[in-house]
């Protein structure tokens, strides 16, 4: 419906809505430039990092579902964070294939000098609302995403930091 023959109450919502995303929009930019300047990594990079130094030998299809994302993203990530030398991959003797990733000593460092919180803070809030809430807000995306006309659904799986 065009804003012209919108009932005004309904606009005036529609606007304070609209704020509000701009709002989690600006503070998610702002994190992450942040991150960025503090550490000369992406707020992705920084996630990723937090996970391996916190499950030490995490494999990297472990460690894409931690993130929600695409295991070749993951990768692609991880790639720059051993160029960077913030990371070490270890081979399994067992299964050569197999590579399991650690935090170097100086990715710890990055840690600790980066902002907090570490996994982002649209994923802390998140993380940090109660499960009803968190269900709720679930269910209005999805109406919301489903009355779109144009839906990004390959966003899914890309890092906050890369959109």
């Amino acid at each position: 419906m065009p804003l012209q023959f919108m009932r005004p109450a309904k606009r005036k919502k529609m606007l304070e809505v609209l704020e509000l995303f701009r709002i989690v929009f600006k503070s998610i930019r702002q994190h992450y430039r942040m991150v960025e300047s503090r550490t000369g990594i992406s707020g992705a990079q920084l996630w990723a990092l937090a996970q391996i130094a916190d499950n030490p030998g995490i494999t990297v299809g472990e460690l894409a579902r931690a993130l929600a994302i695409h295991q070749s993203t993951a990768s692609n990530l991880l790639r720059d964070l051993e160029a960077s030398a913030l990371l070490i991959r270890k081979k399994v003797r067992e299964d050569l294939r197999s590579v399991r990733l650690y935090a170097s000593a100086k990715g710890h460092a990055v840690l600790k000098r980066a902002p907090r919180p570490l996994i982002g803070v649209l994923q802390q809030a998140l993380s940090d609302l109660p499960s009803t809430n968190l269900d709720a807000m679930h269910r209005q995306l999805q109406t919301l995403i489903a009355a779109m006309a144009i839906k990004a659904d390959g966003a899914r799986s890309l890092p906050l930091s890369d959109i």
